[in-house]
């Protein structure tokens, strides 16, 4: 195992090489049915890196039978040999944090240095649910008369359909993966296109763990529907757990509906940064950058729609573009890198397009603005002043290194532009003054406030949002509660 970060293109194709690229249905890797593959393409140089198996429907029925085959033996196992699989994996993770950030920075594109950090958020999911495995509790209480004892116990919710995105690709899957596990739960697994080797590099750490085979199933395509479809309509998977869109999301609640399946669902955001007149400017700058910058600004909880108190909007927007402006753009496994590309090249041109619309309504380019004269699907980080409310990246998610900002007067209109969106994800507030933050965290309509943080994401928090920004918690004491259901069973007092 090594002990420093390697950074060569040689080093990389050797890390990448070690990972299984096939179809993991009941313990064994194998092709797809069809025989079809895909490349997965590194974003800072247009390389292909790998080529994967592309699964499809027949694949998928094998993956979902599977689950249901081996749903009763996994429920019946304890809860400390869950725990002690999540542990061991969680060791795993974190001794080879090194070659699964190069992994990470080669398919999607962020620096190294936060894509280790990924690495360590992802394990922590891992001992988080290792944790709450042996704390699944219920409850022994009487009826109000005294005739009946009330026994409640929790068990597994049954097979689990898991479908993450590409933008976290380690982390998306231990948060799902560790308390179905914990839980009790089987999955099969559907992990994103565009960032397949994270998710599994880390199948082959589960099974070294020692998770038995047939508890996890892995089917990565290129066509999402050929796969999650079947599985949704197939009569055994009890419950969907997914992070995506919310157009998206809404088609699988539909899909969902048809068995009753429980739903999770962690979809798009629209976060507002509020700052106001009295905050920190130096802190509120810096938690600027975490909150929209994380991942190139590549995340639903990244701040899409910076509102600032007038009187301090010229300087705080002065102040945000020297910081973006400051920072390096590059391949992420460069010495120094702050900025990777984005993802992919349909991502670099929505982006474009929007600060191009924007401008076009009259926003102000303080820093940024364009693409760099380099191969890669990069783009320079950007501060926009003076954005129209009728500007599209006021509406839509940039997920790009793009931060509008739009100057407001009062504490009400401040708020009520935060609200002004069918999204309810995460919101972010800058006051020295304690009652205001208290006050404004409250009238924020979001699931989630970093009030003087740029970071919300923590596995011992419950990670999720309202209105169109989803259904259901993940991490957290809650984070389990996804994956049980509860049984009551009434015992008459004799």
């Amino acid at each position: 195992m090594s002990t420093s970060t390697p950074r060569t293109p040689q080093q990389a194709r050797e890390v990448i090489a070690k990972v299984s690229t096939g179809i993991f249905i009941d313990g064994k890797w194998g092709e797809a049915a069809s025989g079809a593959h895909f490349d997965v393409v590194n974003p800072a140089t247009e390389e292909v890196i790998a080529t994967v198996a592309d699964g499809g429907p027949e694949d998928a029925r094998r993956a979902i039978e599977t689950a249901g085959r081996t749903q009763k033996e996994w429920a019946r196992t304890s809860p400390r040999e869950r725990s002690e699989i999540l542990r061991r994996a969680y060791d795993l993770l974190m001794a080879r944090q090194d070659e699964l950030a190069l992994i990470m920075t080669s398919e999607m594109g962020k620096p190294l240095a936060e894509a280790k950090g990924e690495v360590a958020y992802a394990a922590e999911f891992f001992r988080w649910f290792a944790e709450e495995a042996v704390r699944i509790g219920g409850d022994l209480t009487n009826t109000g008369d005294g005739k009946n004892r009330i026994l409640v116990s929790r068990e597994p919710v049954g097979p689990c359909v898991l479908v993450t995105p590409w933008n976290f690709p380690l982390a998306m899957g231990t948060r799902k993966i560790g308390p179905a596990i914990a839980a009790g739960c089987t999955i099969v697994f559907k992990p994103a296109n565009l960032t397949p080797l994270s998710s599994l590099a880390l199948v082959d750490i589960l099974v070294e763990a020692g998770l038995p085979a047939g508890v996890l199933n892995v089917v990565c395509t290129t066509e999402p529907s050929s796969v999650v479809s079947p599985w949704m309509s197939s009569g055994i998977a009890r419950k969907i757990s997914f992070t995506g869109s919310t157009a998206v999301g809404v088609r699988l609640l539909e899909q969902a509906s048809q068995h009753v399946m429980r739903s999770s669902m962690e979809l798009g955001g629209n976060a507002p940064l509020l700052v106001f007149e009295d905050a920190d400017l130096d802190r509120a700058v810096e938690g600027a950058v975490a909150a929209k910058m994380r991942n190139m600004g590549e995340a639903c909880t990244a701040a899409n729609r910076i509102f600032v108190q007038r009187p301090v909007a010229d300087e705080f927007a002065r102040r945000l573009a020297a910081r973006l402006g400051a920072l390096s753009v590059g391949d992420g496994v460069e010495p120094g890198t702050d900025v990777g590309p984005l993802v992919e090249e349909k991502a670099l041109r929505k982006v474009q397009d929007l600060v191009d619309d924007a401008v076009g309504k009259g926003a102000k380019v303080v820093c940024g603005g364009n693409r760099p004269d380099r191969p890669g699907y990069f783009y320079a980080p950007t501060v926009l002043a003076d954005v129209s409310a009728e500007a599209n990246l006021m509406t839509e998610e940039i997920f790009g290194p793009v931060a509008p900002v739009v100057p407001f007067d009062t504490e009400d209109e401040g708020v009520r532009l935060a609200n002004d969106t069918p999204w309810g994800l995460a919101g972010y507030v800058f006051t020295q003054d304690v009652d205001r933050g208290f006050r404004v965290s409250e009238a924020l309509e979001v699931g989630m406030v970093g009030l003087n943080t740029g970071i919300v994401s923590n596995p011992a928090a419950p990670f999720g949002g309202i209105k169109a920004s989803g259904l259901g918690r993940e991490g957290g004491r809650v984070g389990i509660d996804e994956f049980l259901e509860y049984k009551y069973m009434a015992v008459p007092r004799v």
